[in-house]
């Protein structure tokens, strides 16, 4: 049986993962998560899981769980996430340092054979070229969010060349579904729009984004974890499709027949970047299909909410 650890396991994409992780017999997952941002109901109901409520940034907590387990993978996924709890919480962001060495240093002593890291867009900071690709575009932002994920993208280099742990760094751009937390803009606007509320955005509403449906990123991470691509690599996992903000709200007015406005709120100071889209050719090349439509996941999420 291949034993599976997923920190961060009781939020969004770490608990989409372990569900289609858990469709198979042969792999046991075990999720880890302090519930900061997670929650106990994503976790799967499956005899080969096991939730454990942890904090990664506690040595003792997180290796009485990877020393007991033995694991031979793992999804580093935990992490301070949110633009304004990131922005308003700089320090809680940097502490996730210390579940980082932790993570790396018993894995390395533990045998784990791969470790997949769950980077962020937020490296590339504001883009001097669109689009952004892994290896071409710089990682110019400052932020503490996105100098602690490109710190951890440091210790997937250095643990492979120091102690050949093998790693592949998945750089996230924004990721939507069903079970995604209320305080995220595709999340926050839908509530809005269901409840014919006034949306609100900061500034005019121009900054480009891409939405990725959940489903896209699970199987294309799901696809090069059993079939060993790319390793010792990073990738972008997101869509290519431009969307501005305003289009967004736009959209999802529409597709919900609401009566909500659309209201502007002042520009945030710091960390809403005005345009992102990835390069996905290595995505594409794994998926060989087109990417979810950002109505086709729109109304996906609807009915997984009964609405």
């Amino acid at each position: 049986m291949t034993k599976i650890l997923i920190t961060g396991g009781a939020g969004f994409v770490g608990s989409s993962l372990a569900d289609s992780l858990l469709k198979d017999k042969d792999n046991f997952v075990v999720l880890v998560d302090n519930l900061l941002t997670g929650y106990e109901y994503h976790i799967p109901k499956s005899e080969n899981c096991k939730f454990i409520k942890c904090d990664v940034n506690n040595y003792r907590d997180i290796s009485s769980v990877m020393e007991r387990y033995g694991f031979d993978y793992v999804f580093h996924y935990a992490a301070v996430v949110g633009v304004l709890r990131t922005i308003n919480n700089p320090k809680m962001v940097l502490d996730d340092v210390w579940g980082m060495e932790n993570v790396f240093m018993l894995s390395k002593n533990t045998g784990v054979k791969r470790i997949f890291f769950s980077s962020s867009s937020e490296v590339y900071g504001e883009p001097v070229h669109l689009p952004q690709h892994e290896h071409e575009t710089p990682l110019n932002s400052k932020l503490p969010y996105a100098v602690i994920k490109n710190l951890g993208e440091c210790f997937c280099r250095s643990y492979k060349q120091e102690y050949g742990l093998d790693y592949t760094i998945l750089r996230f751009f924004n990721t939507y579904g069903p079970k995604q937390s209320a305080d995220f803009v595709m999340s926050k606007f839908l509530n809005f729009a269901l409840r014919n509320e006034p949306i609100p955005i900061y500034g005019d509403g121009s900054q480009t984004r891409t939405f990725c449906y959940i489903q896209d990123n699970i199987e294309f991470t799901i696809d090069i974890f059993k079939n060993n691509h790319f390793l010792n690599d990073v990738v972008n996992v997101g869509n290519d499709q431009l969307t501005t903000v305003k289009e967004l709200a736009e959209i999802i007015i529409d597709i919900t027949n609401s009566k909500s406005a659309i209201s502007h709120l002042p520009p945030l100071k710091e960390g809403d970047m005005t345009r992102r889209q990835p390069d996905i050719s290595k995505m594409r090349s794994v998926l060989k299909r087109d990417l979810t439509d950002i109505r086709v996941g729109i109304g996906n999420i609807l009915k997984a909410w009964g609405k």
